[in-house]
């Protein structure tokens, strides 16, 4: 809780709970905050880190609530972290960290390694102690991957060569992140006395985190998969959802009871489904949720912001944010050159990571908390990591002239040696696609249409809530999505703004009209098939937008009426015998 008094005072609203009047004013800001950056294209992080310092700084918090307010909001803050935790779990796989293995071990390994060591460093010159300079380096190596992928996707480059980049780099800053806050309680409390010494506690933190470790394998091995398939077989949206949500939970709550973090919990619960074939549909569905709460943690950071306290050191939080940014950046372009990066994929890659991430503001949040530093610190360190993220978007689309600049004069001009898209695997395969048929559905239409498409040449993805049939088709090697098309997310993961067609090769023209609406929104020009069992659905389809719709009950009366006529013909050119 802030200790300065507020700007102005605001009077508490009603008799609504002190937090939900909290979460309706936070809520409520970020909605409108967020509608004007969006006009002006910047970043919504931004948005959410200044409706923090907004709440913070006008007394809200303490005419609703105080202490209890503020601490109930860091809880839900904590879930957004563990959400984003599981999250990349789930988006972490063997198999792309095979398919990225130079960028991420040698590229991650490097920039994490000169990163941390130069902010250590400087850490040091200040005075700092080891603990906190050890905090402050891991955390300024850290990078935003929430920002730079989706400002990737913004761009269209998500499967540039940049992007491949920045993707194998945020693999290793994820692994070592994990590991770094299984260890960050043993710095936090490096200055404070224990019965068996720095190494006794090391000793039980690493039995802990062994038998933890353990009974996640077991889990991941035989217990998430088979009770994911149990669930999926029932159909049931909101039992698939809540079963994705309680095994997240309920190893984080484990990992809590053994004096590990939430965090690693959750990432621990994410691999246990990384490589299951429900991986898609589990994203689909929880990546709202981790958005809500993700957000809530972007919120509380800014509730630590004291603007008056900022004020006074604004000259050093302009000086750390354009060290790190322009360091960082310089950094880790060198090393993606050095790994055969031309110049544009390089500084994009580059410039996607030069800012702090979402890990390094719950390090300095943590950190400070543990008086590993004063407040003005704590101030500058927080305001820098916040305001560097929000620059990422902006610097990115600078790589464009910048690069020009350098191939103009013949600096940096290299090849990239092999095609790495050919040892992709299936969601590297998916992100590839492009010009490409949306099969909804692999039912006899659904396997006659791909196979007649793939026949032709045209590449296809397709969409298929039967678990059996999806296990199928990925080992005949065809590109699917375990996912329901009625979610706006299925959409996004399918690319449908770069495909050629999309096909409903079921009759449901509820679910069909439902994903037509997303379909529409993503790619206006898009041609859609559909299918309706009804003339009455038929007519809706059309009214949706659906090119073609095939009549079921239509064609199936065309096709009894030409066999009856030619049966009827045949029966009366028949001689009597």
């Amino acid at each position: 809780m802030l200790s300065h008094e507020p700007l102005f005072p605001l009077i508490a609203v009603g008799a609504a709970p002190p937090l939900f009047a909290l979460l309706a004013i936070m809520l409520s800001t970020v909605v409108v905050v967020s509608l004007l950056l969006l006009r002006v294209q910047k970043s919504l992080l931004v948005g959410y880190f200044a409706c923090g310092v907004f709440v913070a700084n006008t007394g809200v918090i303490e005419a609703l609530g105080g202490v209890e307010s503020h601490d109930a909001v860091y809880q839900m803050a904590e879930f957004g972290v563990m959400m984003l935790m599981f999250v990349l779990g789930m988006e972490f796989s063997v198999s792309e960290l095979r398919f990225l293995r130079r960028f991420a071990l040698v590229g991650g390994g490097l920039q994490m390694t000169i990163c941390a060591l130069a902010a250590l460093a400087v850490a040091k010159l200040f005075g700092l102690p080891w603990a906190a300079a050890i905090v402050i380096g891991v955390a300024f190596a850290m990078s935003s991957t929430a920002v730079s992928l989706k400002t990737f996707q913004d761009m269209e480059l998500s499967g540039s060569p940049g992007a491949r980049f920045a993707l194998g780099v945020a693999i290793f800053q994820d692994l070592f992140i994990i590991a770094f806050l299984v260890f960050l309680p043993l710095l936090l409390n490096a200055g404070h006395e224990s019965e068996g010494g720095v190494l006794g506690e090391l000793l039980w933190l690493l039995l802990r985190g062994g038998a933890f470790m353990i009974l996640a394998w077991v889990n991941a091995k035989w217990i998430v998969p088979n009770l994911l398939h149990a669930v999926a077989r029932t159909r049931s949206r909101e039992l698939f959802t809540l079963t994705v949500v309680g095994c997240c939970v309920g190893l984080a709550w484990i990992g809590s009871l053994l004096e590990l973090s939430l965090a690693l919990g959750a990432f621990v619960a994410g691999l246990a489904v990384s490589e299951s074939v429900y991986k898609h549909r589990i994203l689909s569905d929880i990546l709202p949720i981790k958005d809500i709460f993700l957000t809530l943690f972007f919120v509380s950071v800014g509730l630590l912001i004291d603007l008056r306290l900022a004020a006074q050191h604004w000259h050093a939080i302009l000086v750390i944010t354009a060290v790190l940014v322009t360091a960082k950046g310089v950094i880790i372009s060198v090393i993606a050159m050095a790994l055969g990066q031309i110049n544009r994929p390089a500084l994009l890659g580059g410039l996607s990571l030069c800012s702090a991430g979402e890990f390094s503001l719950l390090l300095m949040q943590k950190a400070g908390g543990a008086g590993l530093w004063d407040a003005a610190m704590q101030q500058s360190l927080i305001a820098s990591g916040a305001i560097s993220m929000g620059l990422v978007p902006a610097l990115m689309k600078a790589a464009e002239p910048i690069s020009k600049w350098f191939d103009d004069r013949g600096w940096g001009r290299r090849h990239v040696s092999g095609s790495l898209l050919d040892e992709a695997p299936m969601h590297q395969r998916v992100k590839a696609l492009s010009g490409h048929a949306i099969i909804c559905g692999h039912g006899p239409v659904g396997r006659a249409l791909n196979r007649a498409l793939i026949g032709e040449g045209v590449p296809t993805l397709v969409i298929e809530l039967n678990a059996d049939t999806v296990r199928a088709l990925m080992k005949d090697g065809q590109t699917v999505l375990f996912a329901d098309a009625a979610h706006e997310e299925t959409w996004a993961l399918a690319r449908v703004e770069n495909a050629t067609l999309v096909a409903f090769t079921f009759p449901d023209a509820s679910t069909a009209a439902a994903a037509m609406h997303h379909v529409r929104d993503h790619n206006p020009e898009i041609c859609v098939l559909a299918r309706a069992r009804f003339a009455s659905d038929q007519a809706r389809l059309e009214r949706l937008g659906a090119n073609v719709v095939i009549h079921d009950e239509g064609e199936a009366a065309d096709a009894v009426v030409n066999n009856g006529l030619q049966i009827a013909a045949r029966v009366r050119t028949r001689p009597e015998s």
